[in-house]
């Protein structure tokens, strides 16, 4: 490891797993353990766990689990390097040399970092040369950015040359490989590089930390791609960006403003709403989600009004939907043309041709999901025809179906009724069929999977599956109490690895069982550099799940004779021995509970 174990037993004896997670998210006592809202997935009720104890959090919902240092890699999207320095900065410890390897990670980080830096201070004072004369006027003139925003987002220029920026960041010391690194040039055929970016307006990517992390651009002419990006690497990934976010950050305002593009952010930011962020020319994802959590309670949705934007506001409600935040959708009206043509126009469109007052008037009016999506629902029938009014109020049953609250199932039932011109009653009436339904259908899915005892059983991630699902069963109650108290590793003499059916359980074993005999803390937690995010997932499973001191040896016992029994016949049981075994262990809840899968 590049960090010492011995660093590791310190760290991890100084932290509280408890103090860690409650300064990302409020935490709640409620018996042995602390609950809140899983900061991983969206959720309304808290499925997130942390025990004191054992030092590990998971949660019943996503399935993630682990130590402090995990918490921290997953929050902060950190390397395990990166947030053991973290941790330790906070613990008043100083983190011992790295190896080579991991040393020589963390200088091409750094480097990047400061090349990306470099180059964009390279392209902003292209601006001003004769070569960026075409990308200054169209920022000016075209896009009527003024001078102090259009430095405060590090606008420039990547001139029309195959190798400008690689003789100037030649000159400051950095190579074609550091180049390449950062996505800034690309190998050509013959052995050389050349520039990536050419004859292109240039705006840097910059993190909540400050840090140049990549670029986006547009280009001056008619090639392809219109708009290009650095490609993923280890510092830029598009899934987890927000643009505009190291600004939004600091906003004054109860909330985002979500847009689809880079200029629109800019625009926005200049005519006063400084909540503004967007995506990469991604849609939006879960880690966008969890990113905005962080920082607002209210997201409004300002996508183009086209039939692109219409679908993209439509997944992103849907994946909002069991989020924290609220969600308003602003609709850009259309623009009608000299020849009397309607045509869409973005947020910077809109700005532009009638100014900040009148968008601030349309984010007073913007509807909230249910409105928006009732609102979409009703664009597409003629309810002036009977049959049209029918298929109407049945696909609009839908979406007040869907709804959580009973006050707002009531309210937006009332408002469907009145725009077909039937009874509310008649409304409620249908969306109580629709929930009824949905209800007998979700039973009989959790009948037909509580029917597969062998998946029940079951690790979540495919490729930690059990072969021998008995044998591993028992391979977790030895972990349980190994974990509880390890000197029960002096009754395992005869128990091996290699009897372990699992391949990670046997390594886990042996893991803590070498810590044991180096008189070391046996912890989750000691593990977490030398385990997979999906491996720590599934032995926090593990460990959460009870284990009385009282009844530990007889367990030992039991599980070591199930084990041992196990490896000789080596064998794979049927879902009908499965389903016998998972009622036999719940019927031992005087040692072991069992926590379905």
């Amino acid at each position: 490891m590049a960090i010492p174990d011995s660093f590791l037993d310190e760290l991890n004896g100084r932290l509280n797993i408890v103090d860690v997670v409650s300064s990302y998210l409020p935490l709640t006592k409620r018996g042995a353990n602390y609950w809140g809202l899983c900061p991983f997935h969206h959720e309304k009720t808290p499925s997130f766990s942390v025990n004191e104890s054992k030092q590990i959090f998971h949660c019943f919902g996503c399935g993630k689990g682990g130590g402090p240092v995990r918490f921290v890699m997953e929050m902060d999207g950190l390397s395990f390097p990166e947030a053991v320095r973290k941790l330790a900065d906070q613990a008043g410890l100083r983190v011992p040399e790295d190896s080579f390897e991991d040393g020589k990670r963390r200088e091409r980080r750094r480097r990047v970092l400061e090349l990306n830096r470099e180059a964009a201070r390279f392209y902003r004072s292209m601006l001003t040369d004769p070569q960026g004369a075409e990308v200054a006027s169209y920022i000016r003139d075209k896009r009527r950015i003024s001078p102090k925003f259009s430095a405060r987002f590090g606008l420039g220029a990547a001139p029309d040359a195959w190798d400008s920026l690689i003789t100037a960041m030649r000159d400051k010391g950095y190579d074609k490989a550091d180049l390449i690194d950062a996505g800034l040039a690309v190998a050509g055929k013959n052995g050389g590089v050349y520039d990536k970016y050419r004859n292109r307006l240039m705006l840097p990517v910059i993190d909540v930390r400050g840090d140049v992390i990549g670029f986006t651009s547009r280009v001056m002419d008619d090639s392809t791609p219109k708009y290009l990006n650095t490609p993923e690497t280890s510092i830029f990934k598009k899934r987890s960006i927000l643009y505009g976010l190291n600004y939004a950050k600091s906003t004054k305002r109860p909330n985002f403003i979500l847009v689809e593009g880079n200029i629109d952010v800019i625009t926005l930011h200049q005519a006063g709403f400084d909540n503004t962020v967007a995506t990469m020319g991604t849609a939006l994802t879960e880690e966008h989600v969890r990113l905005l959590e962080r920082y607002t309670k209210e997201l409004v949705l300002c996508y183009d009004n086209d039939a692109a934007g219409e679908d993209a506001t439509q997944r992103a409600i849907a994946l909002l939907k069991s989020s924290e935040l609220g969600v308003r959708v602003l609709r850009l009206p259309k623009r009608r043309t000299a020849d009397g043509q309607l045509v869409k126009q973005d947020a910077d469109d809109y700005i532009k041709n009638c100014g900040p007052g009148a968008f601030e008037g349309l984010m007073n009016q913007s509807a909230n999901s249910a409105e928006y999506r009732l609102s979409v629902v009703q664009a597409g029938f003629d309810l002036s025809q009977d049959d049209q009014r029918a298929k109407y109020l049945q696909a609009a049953a839908e979406v007040v179906a869907a709804l959580p609250s009973p006050v707002e199932r009531e309210i937006y039932a009332g408002r469907c009724a009145e725009a077909a011109k039937v009874s509310k009653e008649a409304v409620l009436q249908e969306v109580e069929r629709l929930r009824k339904k949905w209800s007998r259908q979700a039973r009989k899915q959790e009948e037909r999977q509580n029917l597969a005892p062998a998946r029940q059983l079951q690790p979540k991630d495919r490729g930690l599956r059990y072969a021998n699902v008995r044998s591993a069963l028992a391979e977790e109650g030895i972990l349980r109490v190994v974990l509880l108290d390890a000197e029960f590793f002096q009754e395992l003499d005869e128990l091996t690895p290699e009897h372990f059916s699992s391949p990670l359980l046997g390594r886990t074993f042996a893991l803590l069982r070498s810590r044991w005999e180096a008189d070391k803390s046996v912890s989750i937690p000691a593990l977490e550099g030398q385990l997979a995010p999906e491996e720590l997932d599934q032995l926090t499973v593990i460990a959460q799940q009870p284990q009385a001191r009282s009844t530990a040896r007889e367990a030992l016992e039991d599980c070591k004779r199930t084990i041992l029994a196990e490896s000789r016949r080596g064998d794979v049981h049927s879902a009908e021995d499965l389903k016998g075994l998972g009622q036999a262990l719940k019927q031992k809840k005087g040692y072991w509970r069992m926590k379905d899968q």
